[in-house]
């Protein structure tokens, strides 16, 4: 392996991400050096890749699985699911393996900060470029691609992937996760959310009547899959982000169809085109609110003009699960560095701490911990966490809790919020706000008029500022203390075995 690990920022801050791979191959020998990878062979597209997905990806332990030798699929087409989990996900990320969710949240909201975007570079080829496939060669329906939930309406292919396009007006790329559904052996379907950058693009070819060109992006680097996931203002690359996230701008080859750049060292990527009002029934589809959430209903095709893909190629799947999940664990990690630095933006002081919660597959609850500094600070952070870039889209409850909270602990979050609130003073409603048909929620009647709306409750968990100190005294000890606690006694949490029964630290004698 090349050595293109890099630090993107100063080491002296110690909040530096060190990548120690490339692509999804080099990714995965690392992941192989901490002991989290396993090979199955034999699992069928049917049904066992799906219910093998419903057990790891529920494990935080477990270790990612790659199927291979997959039944009617050409050998070596391969399928890689649970890749965030384990210490594996701070590795993929490129900090310590050690680090807990909050630890990694922090370290990647800070090194973000101290890094500048670095423009992509267009080279002439690449391993993506190994296999061409155009014209009656298109055939994407041999690609491991699961029934993902026995209701589903169809494969989906597209679990783990980005689509990348391009604003008609602007140019500006943009990469974006959406699902997407094997139409035929040359058509892929993909359902877009209103509101998202993505849709916002294609609404405008479509409002010029112009087919818009567009890539899907099957396997690869997964720190790129994450900076699809994560949601950045209009007009910013993720390609770009991601360059300076790395430290060295990021090899792209640009499609012989499109022109849209993608990875040079993808694994497999489809090019083709979307036409006006050309739509095909699709869904339903298990989503990440844990129901079938939108139904049947006519979505636009992508026309595949052409496949690329590495030889023995790789695809990432990460299919919605019922939170908490796979999908859970990797957006509460982006999207709490997101919302912390859009609170901190808005100016909002004294944020310590940010956690967009698993079981609300890291929407529909937001815990924030504050240091109050002045009456209402704790609803002027709820109120901004609940409608700002990264929080707006799909949200619930908004929790804001003193910083003695761990916001990542739920039981810890609950036991603040039911006693240090009340219902009838301490819950703020906002009504009328960006949802998604995927909303169980939403009542039918309003759906069918198009009402994809819903409410959101701030709820202010802090003791109240101006009578704080006069709040009773909590009954555990100082972090540092506890610390110490768990430093010196937690070994009495081990399991028994002859040989521990009696030591000099745990000792009946």
């Amino acid at each position: 392996m090349a050595d293109t690990t890099a630090t993107a920022v100063d080491a002296g801050s110690n909040v530096g991400a060190r990548m120690t791979y490339e692509d999804m191959r080099e990714w995965m020998v690392e992941a192989e050096k901490l002991g989290e990878l396993r090979v199955v062979k034999g699992a069928s597209w049917e049904e066992d890749i799906g219910l093998a997905a419903e057990v790891v990806q529920h494990d935080e332990s477990a270790p990612c699985i790659v199927f291979d030798d997959v039944p009617g699929c050409p050998p070596g087409f391969r399928m890689l699911i649970n890749f965030f989990a384990g210490k594996r996900k701070c590795m993929t990320m490129g900090f310590p393996a050690e680090w807990d969710k909050l630890e990694l949240t922090d370290g990647v909201h800070k090194h973000m900060k101290g890094v500048e975007s670095i423009p992509h570079k267009i080279v002439d080829t690449g391993s993506v470029f190994e296999n061409i496939l155009e014209g009656d060669d298109i055939d994407i329906e041999k690609f491991p691609a699961p029934m993902w939930h026995d209701k589903d309406g169809g494969r989906y292919i597209g679990t783990g992937s980005y689509n990348v396009t391009r604003d008609p007006d602007t140019d500006w790329i943009n990469l974006g996760t959406y699902r997407v559904m094997i139409q035929g052996k040359k058509e892929v379907g993909f359902y877009i959310s209103p509101g998202k950058h993505g849709r916002i693009h294609r609404d405008k070819y479509e409002a010029n009547n112009e087919p818009m060109p567009a890539c899907v992006v099957l396997g690869g680097d997964p720190m790129a899959f994450l900076m699809g996931c994560t949601e950045l203002p209009p007009g910013e690359c993720e390609y770009d982000i991601l360059g300076g996230y790395r430290g060295h701008a990021l090899e792209c080859v640009v499609g012989k169809h499109t022109g849209l750049p993608f990875p040079a060292n993808a694994e497999v990527v489809i090019e083709g085109f979307i036409q006006p009002n050309n739509r095909r029934k699709e869904g339903p589809f298990g989503e990440w609110t844990g129901y079938y959430g939108s139904d049947v209903r006519p979505e636009p095709i992508l026309d595949i003009k052409a496949i690329y893909h590495r030889n023995d190629p790789i695809i990432l799947g990460c299919p919605p699960l019922r939170p908490p999940d796979e999908l859970a664990r990797y957006r509460a990690v982006t999207r709490s560095a997101a919302l912390k630095e859009n609170i901190e933006k808005a100016g909002v002081p004294d944020v310590t701490g940010v956690w967009a919660h698993e079981c609300g597959t890291a929407r529909m609850l937001l815990g924030i911990s504050i240091k109050q500094r002045y009456p209402g600070h704790s609803m002027q952070t709820g109120h901004v966490a609940a409608m700002c870039h990264a929080g707006a889209y799909a949200g619930k409850y908004v929790i804001v809790v003193d910083d003695d909270i761990d916001v990542s602990n739920l039981e810890e979050l609950m036991w603040a919020c039911i006693t240090r609130s009340d219902p009838a003073t301490s819950i703020d409603i906002i009504h009328n706000c960006w949802s998604t048909p995927l909303d169980p929620r939403i009542p039918p009647e309003e759906r069918a008029k198009g009402n994809l709306t819903n409410s959101r409750a701030i709820i202010d968990a802090c003791r109240p500022f101006h009578w704080k100190d006069e709040f009773p005294a909590v009954n555990s000890p100082e972090p540092a203390v506890l610390k110490k606690a768990y430093d010196d006694w937690g070994h009495l949490c081990d399991p028994v075995t002859p040989e521990n029964q009696s030591s000099p630290r745990n000792s009946l004698a």
